[in-house]
């Protein structure tokens, strides 16, 4: 350990105590809060904070560094695009569309400017002046617009708010691709040549997004959102495509454009239309910092000062989204604490699915009955049955509790006998399962909400969703499972997979409220994770040959997501789990021997898509599973290629 770093332990438990009593005071937190905010753009204040705080957090100064070791273009970097421009066969053109209203001139000289600077020159910028009162915001454009003609202007007579003024710009449009901007944001230098060279690789894309962050007056940039693949269950609860989204025209059209009655919220509406028109295999993510979204101090955006009316349209879009796609009568509503995301609960079907509820076991009596009584008397579930699988228990505590729930109707005892195979194992039980669902639980999981297999099961029985995983956490509170992420490991070993957050003892200030909302994932654990049993046989199952105790739970969900099914994982469904208490260690050298020959198959098996998991992308460190930031990022920039 760095001396700075025994420095920051021994002085850690102080600042802490102090946080913890200023923290139950509204008043005196805000003010200290955005005063270390600002602290962090300085090193010693950025790694203080960050010592004395109990999750990783991304600091001011580490995003500032991040941006100049990453994100900033040289003059080589500028001619390699240039050159890579003049090499393209047939490039796009993209119209930017742009609804104006009274904007401060200096803003709007700079969002322009932003896009006359890019380095891409097949593009055209439609405005749409709503209106705006005066002569001054027109008098701008018009002299902004002068001598470029790739810059089309429109003036509204009357004022019809961002809806209309944005379909104004859209039907100025004469590109191939359409990409809504807002009038005071800024585009990257490189934001329009992205994402041509993403078409270039990928011509048949209707739809494309990319990361973004925010940038103040001052032009500092800040809270970047580095997004994932394409993740449909995530939109729901926030608008993870809005900047810069850059839309196919004719499909854009096609969907109507901007939908009047959503103002403030009428991309998010935009983007759920979008996810009913495109396949999901002709949409794409640009993982790159494209797009610069101006956040000013005194909150002068439409999103800013009118939340509650930007939040009513939201819960309306996603409402509505769910209603044509067949989950009407699903409930949508803010987020806890976080308003400006939100929350989607699923309508449980009807009729009620037997579930078929499989806990593997071997002793342990103690965890035993804690998750058994948790199924059979805490879950507010019904119809289900309980398979418990005995591999070959001896201990009379045990048999004596096998006895006694044999008595329950919905019990089963199955026996197991032999060396421990948890692939082997639940495949039997599987075969003898009669529910239509079935959830694989480990022993040493307690039900803590008894709502936790109703949100399961509403999940698992979409004819789209493959297998379902839950947010697990340990006895004392701390995050066990928030999704499972491919290739993420340390120690210098092959990485196969890890669990997101593990051990972080913050819920609440997870990466862009992941831990918070439901997700698509690559894959999540076994420990707890619903699937049709119909899905469970047509992928074959678990691998008892190869996979006899690790990894198994992530090939099954790789197979599954192989077949064309989505895995989600929901924090609605909330338990705890003491991980691998009842099996032991797996430090002794046959265990190890068997790890590793596990850790070879998955990475022979599955190697392409262990290093390229779309929902922890390249711009994070794999060495990490809490979103840190990777120096360099995992993706080569298309002019370096």
């Amino acid at each position: 350990m760095r001396i700075r770093d025994r420095v920051w332990a021994m002085v850690r438990p102080i600042p802490v105590a102090i946080m913890g009593k200023v923290r139950k005071h509204p008043a005196i937190h805000k003010p200290l809060h955005a005063l270390a905010v600002k602290a962090t753009r300085f090193e010693l204040a950025s790694q203080f904070i960050q010592a004395v705080l109990e999750e990783h957090y991304l600091t001011d100064f580490e995003y500032q560094r991040w941006i100049a070791d990453n994100d900033t273009l040289s003059d080589a970097d500028r001619a390699a695009i240039a050159a890579h421009v003049a090499r393209m066969a047939d490039p796009p053109t993209i119209s930017l569309v742009m609804p104006v209203y009274a904007t401060e001139p200096r803003h709007l000289r700079e969002a322009i400017a932003s896009v006359k600077g890019q380095l891409y020159p097949h593009w055209e910028l439609c405005i749409a002046d709503d209106a705006s009162p005066g002569a001054e915001t027109w008098a701008l454009l018009e002299a902004e617009a002068a001598g470029e003609p790739r810059i089309r202007l429109v003036r509204r007579p009357v004022n019809g708010h961002i809806s209309a003024a944005s379909n104004s710009a859209l039907a100025l449009a004469t590109g191939a691709f359409i990409a809504p901007m807002d009038h005071d944001d800024l585009l990257a230098p490189n934001a329009l040549y992205e994402i041509a060279a993403e078409l270039a690789d990928h011509p048949q894309t209707d739809l494309l997004y990319s990361d973004e962050d925010k940038i103040d007056d001052q032009g500092h940039r800040f809270e970047p959102h580095f997004k994932t693949g394409w993740n449909p269950e995530l939109l729901l609860g926030q608008n993870m495509v809005k900047h810069l989204c850059v839309v196919r025209r004719s499909v854009a059209e096609a969907i109507g454009g901007f939908r009047e009655g959503f103002e403030g919220s009428q991309d998010f509406d935009l983007a759920l239309r979008l996810a009913e028109a495109v396949p999901p295999a002709r949409i794409r993510h640009v993982p790159a910092i494209l797009y610069h979204w101006r956040q000013g101090e005194g909150g002068t955006s439409f999103s800013q000062t009118a939340l509650e009316r930007c939040r009513d349209a939201a819960q309306r879009a996603v409402s509505e989204h769910l209603a044509r796609t067949g989950a009407a009568g699903a409930v949508v509503e803010p987020l806890t604490k976080a308003p400006a995301y939100l929350v989607v609960k699923r309508p449980a079907p009807s009729p009620l699915p037997l579930v078929s509820v499989i806990v593997p076991t071997r002793d342990r009596a103690s965890l035993l009955k804690r998750c058994i009584e948790g199924v059979l008397e805490k879950t507010a579930y019904g119809p289900l049955e309980l398979i418990v699988v005995d591999n070959d228990s001896v201990e009379p505590e045990t048999h004596a509790l096998f006895r006694k729930i044999a008595t329950d109707p919905r019990v089963r005892i199955l026996p197991a006998p032999g060396p421990f195979n948890y692939s082997a194992i639940n495949n039997a039980a599987v075969a003898q399962a009669k529910g239509e669902v079935i959830v694989l639980l480990n022993n040493d999981v307690a039900v803590i909400e008894p709502d936790w297999l109703t949100h399961m099961v509403a999940q698992a029985v979409r004819p789209e969703v493959g297998a379902v995983g839950a947010r697990l956490l340990y006895a004392d509170g701390r995050m066990q499972h928030g999704g499972v992420i491919l290739g993420v490991g340390g120690g210098g070993n092959p990485h196969v997979a890890g669990h997101l957050y593990s051990g972080a003892r913050s819920v609440e200030k997870s990466y862009f409220n992941h831990l918070r909302l439901a997700r698509n994932v690559s894959a999540v654990t076994a420990a707890c994770l619903a699937m049709r049993k119909a899905v469970f046989d047509e992928v074959g199952g678990l691998d008892a040959g190869e996979l006899a105790v690790a990894f198994n739970d992530v090939d099954l969900c790789l197979k599954i997501g192989a077949a064309g099914y989505r895995i989600v994982w929901t924090p609605l469904a909330t338990l705890y789990h003491l991980e691998s208490a009842s099996r032991g260690s797996d430090e002794t050298d046959e265990k190890a021997q068997r790890f590793r020959r596990e850790v070879e198959v998955m990475r022979r098996r599955w190697a392409a898509v262990l290093d390229d998991d779309p929902f922890y992308g390249p711009n994070f460190d794999k060495q990490h599973v809490d979103y840190r930031l990777a120096t360099p990022p995992g993706r080569v920039r298309p002019w370096r290629r």
